[in-house]
């Protein structure tokens, strides 16, 4: 997970894990934190609401709160489908929530996955591996295969899956409409793209976009991706081998030969987490400033996404001393690596995927667009500083448009019935508050946020096991 820091920011330490029961959440707080994100927080208590529909979801959850949307490459996902969004002008922040619609989370061996149909780093997944009850519950959003022998096998369609969560979100907005409840933010858009549900949430006077993710989540480690393990990498003796591969996921994604009714990507973004916490602050500035630059240049055609830079990154941390990467004066010299890494892997065609190197990122383009964004990348690499400029004025000029909005809707703003009900341009930001009161009085000590979804306005702070 990449966070930019900002002044409302609250400085606590990791990432984001969420574990939802039918009645409460539970947020493990380890993460640079501010208070958009805790009233977003509030979107976590739909995700309740969906539960107590039809009771699909787990019961037990454990939900992945990312900074950045599913259009900033935060997780492999690149559809085809996203609407184009323009920070300033129709959000202010983003963030990509990944909720589990299944789990297998009792696996003490290698999960293997039937990727006999699929292209590498893709799997059908088949309801064999699941009780009858949960088959029972899903059948209606899978695919049905019969066998010579009789036999019938469901497998779990990423769109249907997408269709239901999407159809259930709805139905629970429009009860949140009729009895608005005090601390709601406000609903200003709910969209489908594809196997996303995009939601913009109104907070004061910020808009927070929420890319939400149905996805089905393992404990443990693929076997396809087994041999990776075999290999020294850049984190070894920083962060243990358990922490890496604690689980994975399967999101929504097929490959670009795929059948999208049956095929999911595999995604390990809970192992991006953790070796994040392995890479110099230097090299995280530099792939930053990339990032930067080349969401805007590189965007058409589609080609490279922020996740293959990513990919590159965690390679070139294999690949490069540890006491040059350790340099904190380093980063311009970063920044020319990863523009020449992401040059070198365009004109060969050929970008690894970093837990399952067999498969290459890159392999589908065309020699049109692959030399069209190298031609692109040398007129940076001859002048990062200029493009760098460029790209920071792109984004103070999102951040004047902002102000400007705000500025104006704060002479035609009507309180919302499902705000707060005070100045809508106000913040309620006393949640944060206390939060960031408690991280300053409890250095290096667990801290837990839960929240009622049937009673927003009063959460509970657990720090250790003390309650507040």
């Amino acid at each position: 997970m990449y966070v930019f820091a900002t002044p409302k920011v609250i400085h606590t330490a990791g990432c984001f894990l969420f574990l939802l029961g039918m009645e409460w959440v539970l947020i493990l707080v380890r993460s640079w934190i501010c208070w958009p994100v805790l009233k977003g927080l509030l979107l976590l208590s739909f995700s309740g609401m969906v539960q107590k529909l039809d009771q699909k979801l787990p019961v037990a959850n454990e939900y992945l709160l990312l900074s950045g949307g599913v259009r900033e490459g935060v997780v492999d996902i690149d559809l085809d489908e996203l609407n184009v969004y323009a920070r300033g002008t129709d959000y202010d922040m983003d963030f990509t929530l990944l909720v589990p619609a299944l789990k297998l989370h009792d696996r003490n061996q290698p999960v293997t996955l039937d990727m006999r149909h699929s292209a590498l780093c893709h799997s059908w997944l088949s309801l064999r591996l699941f009780d009858e009850g949960t088959i029972s519950k899903w059948k209606d959003c899978c695919t049905i295969v019969d066998h010579i022998n009789g036999a019938t096998n469901y497998f779990f369609s990423p769109t249907k899956v997408a269709d239901w969560f999407y159809e259930s979100i709805s139905i629970v907005l429009s009860e949140i409409q009729k009895k608005p409840q005090r601390g709601m933010p406000k609903v200003e858009k709910v969209e489908k793209n594809g196997t996303i549900i995009s939601i913009i949430l109104g907070v004061g006077s910020s808009r927070m976009l929420y890319d939400i993710v149905p996805v089905v989540s393992f404990k443990g480690w693929p076997a396809v991706a087994q041999s990776w393990l075999m290999e020294n990498h850049f984190w070894d003796g920083k962060i243990t081998e358990e922490e890496v591969i604690s689980g994975f996921y399967l999101v929504p994604a097929c490959s670009y030969k795929g059948k999208k009714d049956n095929e999911w990507r595999l995604s390990f973004a809970r192992s991006e987490v953790q070796l994040k916490k392995c890479i110099s602050s230097s090299l995280m500035q530099a792939y930053q400033a990339c990032k930067a630059i080349i969401i805007k240049l590189l965007s058409r055609p589609k080609a490279i996404s922020p996740y293959h830079l990513r990919s590159m990154m965690l390679w070139a941390c294999d690949r490069l001393p540890a006491s040059y990467l350790a340099q904190e004066d380093y980063a311009a010299h970063f920044l020319l690596g990863l523009i020449d890494d992401l040059q070198h892997c365009l004109v060969n065609k050929m970008c690894p995927n970093y837990f399952i190197p067999q498969c290459n990122m890159l392999e589908h383009l065309s020699e049109d667009t692959v030399m069209l964004h190298a031609r692109k990348l040398s007129s940076v690499r001859s002048d990062p500083a200029e493009h760098l400029r460029t790209a920071i004025e792109h984004v103070k000029a999102a951040n004047r448009l902002t102000l400007e909005l705000q500025r104006r809707g704060s002479t035609t703003s009507i309180p919302s019935p499902q705000s707060d009900g005070g100045d809508p341009n106000q913040p309620d930001d006393r949640l944060a508050k206390k939060l960031q009161q408690l991280v300053t009085e409890n250095p290096g000590k667990s801290i837990s946020v839960f929240i009622n979804p049937d009673d927003v306005t009063r959460p509970h702070f657990r720090i250790d096991d003390k309650f507040f």
